[in-house]
């Protein structure tokens, strides 16, 4: 008897064990708090979205949002500490399309594989580009610019908010197509660009239209046309340069901004991610402030979808950025 008793004496302590982990097993998502990692600094426009977007999904999901700033070196720290984090998504990351994707292009070493370490969730919105100029320049249209452009030959100026940047990309593939021999200047950001845009220190540049709009509507800088597919709809007097004649990919595309969770992270969960993201974009008071910020929201997203795009834009960007030239380590 007495052994019978020590036997189920020590069944006991095992059985408990295992009834609690399956317990744990099968917690509903979400039972703690979520990281979001914005790997830019606060108050830029992704760090603003990441914020309005939290409180949304927190509200949703009755688990709270944290926002975790991790900026530096172009996105990489923070994308990084994602792709290193346990994959059960309680740590994500808000990226752009420059952390989540052109980085593989851009430098000789990353300490993560954008395409292995991390899957993809949910492209939130795109965010087109305005090309605009200083009210110097005589062009009124994206055609008007280029003649001024061929015109002047090693004379203009183009400015970006960083080496490898969108704004970068497109200026360089301007004046390489267009045989112009233009300058690029590149900014610490891109408040301090429009201001020298503004000045005259440089004829033109990619902004968004966060920035630039306040401007172009004061007269201190002129429209020419926006980057990607459609008008934008904070802006929707001006027509996109592709309208215009400008038909290269490298005006059609765009950055975007997207929710990562590291690889391995089950399906299930990354679904209830995605549906969560949605179901905040449906919400009237979250898509009023993304596209006053100038994105443009997208609709009925899945992680499906937005992995089948980003595979489908990666040679557009490679060759963008081989074209260029730019290596950076």
């Amino acid at each position: 008897m007495k052994k019978s008793t020590s036997a189920l004496l020590g069944i006991a302590p095992a059985a408990s064990f295992f009834i609690a982990c399956s317990a744990f097993a099968q917690a509903p998502y979400p039972n703690k708090p979520i990281h979001m990692v914005v790997p830019f600094q606060a108050g830029g426009a992704t760090d603003v979205l990441a914020r309005v977007l939290g409180q949304a999904m927190s509200s949703q999901m009755g688990q709270p949002v944290v926002i975790d700033n991790k900026a530096g070196a172009a996105g990489i720290i923070g994308t990084d500490a994602v792709a290193k984090a346990a994959p059960d998504g309680y740590t994500i990351t808000l990226g752009l399309s420059n952390s989540l994707l052109t980085n593989q292009f851009l430098y000789n070493k990353l300490p993560y594989d954008s395409q292995k370490d991390l899957v993809m969730v949910y492209r939130i919105a795109m965010a087109p580009l305005v090309l605009v100029v200083n009210p110097a320049v005589p062009a009124k249209n994206a055609q008007e610019l280029v003649k001024y452009i061929q015109a002047n030959k090693g004379k203009v100026a183009y400015g970006s908010y960083g080496t490898g940047a969108y704004p970068h990309l497109a200026g360089s593939h301007m004046s390489q197509t267009l045989k112009a021999d233009m300058s690029h200047v590149a900014y610490k950001g891109e408040a301090p660009m429009v201001q020298d845009l503004i000045g005259g220190q440089i004829q033109m540049a990619f902004a968004s239209a966060l920035q630039v709009k306040p401007h172009v509507q004061a007269g201190k800088l002129r429209a020419i046309g926006t980057s990607g597919e459609k008008r934008m709809t904070t802006l929707p007097q001006v027509p996109t340069l592709n309208e215009q004649g400008l038909t290269d990919e490298a005006y059609r595309v765009t950055g975007w901004l997207a929710i990562a969770a590291p690889s391995g992270t089950p399906k299930p969960i990354v679904d209830r991610l995605a549906l969560e993201v949605r179901n905040a974009l449906k919400q009237a008071a979250v898509r009023d402030r993304v596209t006053g910020m100038g994105f443009e929201v997208l609709d009925n997203g899945t992680p499906e979808a937005f992995l089948a795009a980003y595979r489908q834009e990666l040679p557009i960007w490679y060759r963008l950025i081989k074209a260029s030239g730019v290596k950076l380590d």
